[in-house]
């Protein structure tokens, strides 16, 4: 697969931030969680491409996408307890992330 450009990579992540906004209005104003057959799996896979280079499962790169985490650098932004809440977050997916990030000499943030 050809590498996108940057204006296109900015465009799909718009687009995919756009959708996920929109979900979580949809889940505010009726107050019940979205089922899994509602997701737009494509909007997702358009941009969860360094998740899925370092491994991590579908569940877990959805939720990383919803809260606005495309990089491993959007992490520093936040605590590691923060993401241990979000939905799919296990032990594997913990060290999986922690690993990647000591590699790329990131921390998160205290």
């Amino acid at each position: 697969m050809a590498k996108q450009s940057p204006a296109k990579i900015k465009k799909l992540r718009g687009e995919a931030m756009r959708a996920a906004a929109a979900r979580k209005a949809e889940r505010a104003q009726h107050k019940v969680s979205s089922a899994q057959g509602d997701a737009d799996l494509d909007a997702y896979a358009a941009v969860d491409g360094v998740w899925r280079e370092i491994g991590l499962a579908a569940p877990v790169r959805r939720a990383l996408i919803d809260e606005g985490y495309y990089k491993l650098s959007d992490l520093r932004k936040t605590s590691l307890d923060a993401i241990k809440d979000l939905h799919g977050m296990g032990p594997n997916a913990i060290r999986i992330i922690t690993s990647a990030m000591k590699k790329a000499d990131l921390s998160f943030r205290r």
